[in-house]
């Protein structure tokens, strides 16, 4: 699995240099945190998944468990991803995974996870936070 995930970072660092837009860095961010989820033993069951004006970065599966994914990417060292996740961000991945699991995993629970991810494929830090809020049943409906 390391090996895989390895191979998948020296194809997106290639892809990175050469385009250096922001959807590569995203896909790039993207390919780490999917990375990470494969090395703690989850399966990536989507990537950009889309419903209408909603989507989620990555859904994956673990233990019966539906992981929906949130995943920033700052080049800039001193910025912190996460501001960019705010409250209607939430209420947007809340909605888009009650539309996943009414079409596809009514039989999972569900956990929303953040990762953070700075700097560049030479240097880089992450952060997952798993379960990183939990929505209240308003935000359900």
């Amino acid at each position: 699995m390391f090996f895989i995930a390895l191979s998948l970072f020296f194809a997106i660092f290639v892809a990175v240099k050469t385009d250096g837009t922001t959807i590569a860095k995203g896909h790039w961010g993207e390919d780490l945190a999917c990375a990470m989820l494969l090395d703690e033993g989850a399966t990536i069951r989507e990537r950009n998944w889309r419903s209408g004006h909603l989507e989620i970065d990555i859904i994956a599966a673990k233990d019966d468990i539906l992981i929906f994914a949130e995943v920033k990417t700052r080049a800039d060292l001193n910025i912190d991803p996460l501001e960019a996740i705010d409250k209607r961000k939430q209420q947007n991945m809340v909605r888009a995974a009650v539309h996943y699991m009414g079409a596809f995993g009514r039989e999972f629970g569900c956990r929303f996870d953040y990762f953070a991810i700075n700097g560049t494929p030479d240097s880089y830090h992450i952060e997952h936070l798993p379960d990183a809020f939990s929505p209240t049943m308003l935000e359900f409906s």
